[in-house]
């Protein structure tokens, strides 16, 4: 007996043959296209900015296009094998139709990412940051692709399944309820210029007190200062309150408004011992003069029984202390500077400084912060003034006070 006479009186040999031929050939191409045609595509690429790119390349968008070819064959090749029944061959046709379907819409969310990617290395895009939107597309196109595979599943028409989404309307609206507000909330958010990547925002509320490093669909992610990271739905930033210290960042210049209490007790009138002391401070020198000058011009115009004008060491040390922030090297003299006695208190008169250092650098920062109150401490004593604190130990033992 012949090969052919066998065959012939065995016709599902012929049949598995047939089959194992074709999905021979799938395995072959599948083997040609990702080792021999996906190196020399590989090859030349790397002769491109995209091929030495590694952060493009681990989206992998070629190696999933190459997933395409294998699954054609088989679907078209399926259809040519005689014998087999034809509701075999539509769902080996059909699956492989479904599986080239979702590997075109892995394709289309991999290109989507690199060009996420690539905007997200522009300068305008830490202003306007496009995850959100991409996130949205790559919706669209699984929705879009789940809707093809089910057609082609069941070998029927796109059209009869997007019929019966109108009825599942409301059904999809309250699936994708949070998607729905996240998009009009990131919109809302990149219309109004409210937050971008690399902005210091402040949340106490959301626990989030530092950088935005990243702004999604959903969620924008915040690095705190002590490196945890706070994720704060992103509908919170358009309902809730938060601060934005970009502007401080934008203007070079960082706020310091700190008081220091002064005993009341030490507050008193300088006498004529006193001025000429303080006159040797050069900073102090024409303001005194000047002062000097008005307060004999005030008796002589207003005489008072109680002696006249007369310079306090709490207003001269006022003074003092604008004189010096407005040489300080690292004051921004351009902007508000202010020395301001405060409501008394019963702990002591405050006296605050506000002023903007030239920096917004943290360490810098708190350094020129420390410097100058190091130099007020320093300096209260030529003016005959103390510091008012509590009493404590040390205080009790030095003065003797008993129970």
């Amino acid at each position: 007996m012949t090969y052919r006479e066998y065959i012939s009186q065995n016709p599902e040999i012929e049949l598995v043959l047939q089959v194992s031929v074709l999905f021979g050939v799938a395995v072959v191409a599948n083997f040609i296209i990702k080792k021999l045609l996906l190196k020399i595509i590989n090859a030349a690429l790397s002769h491109t900015a995209f091929g030495n790119d590694k952060e493009l390349r681990r989206h992998k968008l070629i190696p999933r296009l190459t997933h395409i070819f294998p699954a054609a064959i088989i679907s078209s090749g399926i259809h040519t094998i005689q014998g087999l029944p034809s509701g075999v061959s539509t769902v080996i046709s059909n699956v492989a139709g479904s599986f080239i379907i979702l590997t075109i819409a892995m394709a289309i969310a991999s290109l989507l990412a690199i060009v996420d990617v690539v905007y997200h290395r522009r300068p305008e895009a830490r202003q306007k940051p496009i995850k959100g939107y991409i996130q949205v597309f790559k919706i669209a196109v699984y929705i879009v692709s789940a809707i093809l595979i089910v057609a082609t599943l069941f070998d029927k028409s796109p059209a009869i399944l997007l019929s019966g989404l109108g009825a599942m309307a409301a059904v999809l609206i309250l699936v994708f309820q949070d998607t729905l507000l996240s998009l009009v909330a990131g919109i809302q958010i990149s219309s109004n210029d409210m937050i971008r990547v690399g902005d210091w925002i402040e949340m106490p509320a959301q626990y989030a007190d530092g950088e935005v490093v990243e702004i999604a669909l959903h969620t924008v992610k915040v690095q705190n200062w002590d490196k945890t990271i706070t994720t704060i739905p992103i509908r919170r930033l358009v309902t809730d309150s938060f601060k934005n210290w970009r502007g401080m960042s934008e203007t070079g210049a960082r706020r310091i408004k700190r008081s220091i209490k002064i005993d009341q007790n030490t507050v008193r009138f300088l006498t004529h011992h006193d001025i000429e002391s303080l006159h040797a401070l050069e900073s102090l020198g024409s303001y005194l003069d000047a002062k000097m000058e008005e307060i004999e011009a005030s008796k002589t115009s207003h005489p008072s029984t109680l002696g006249g004008r007369k310079l306090t060491n709490v207003g001269t040390f006022r003074a003092y202390m604008r004189n010096y922030l407005q040489n300080h090297p690292r004051i921004r003299s351009d902007m508000t500077l202010i020395v301001r006695q405060m409501d008394p208190q019963h702990f002591g008169v405050p006296i605050e400084i506000y002023a903007f250092t030239n920096t917004t650098d943290w360490v810098e920062y708190e350094a020129i912060q420390s410097d100058i109150f190091d130099h007020i401490l320093s300096i209260l004593p030529e003016f005959n003034l103390g510091v008012f604190q509590d009493v404590g130990g040390n205080d009790i033992a030095r003065y003797g006070f008993k129970s």
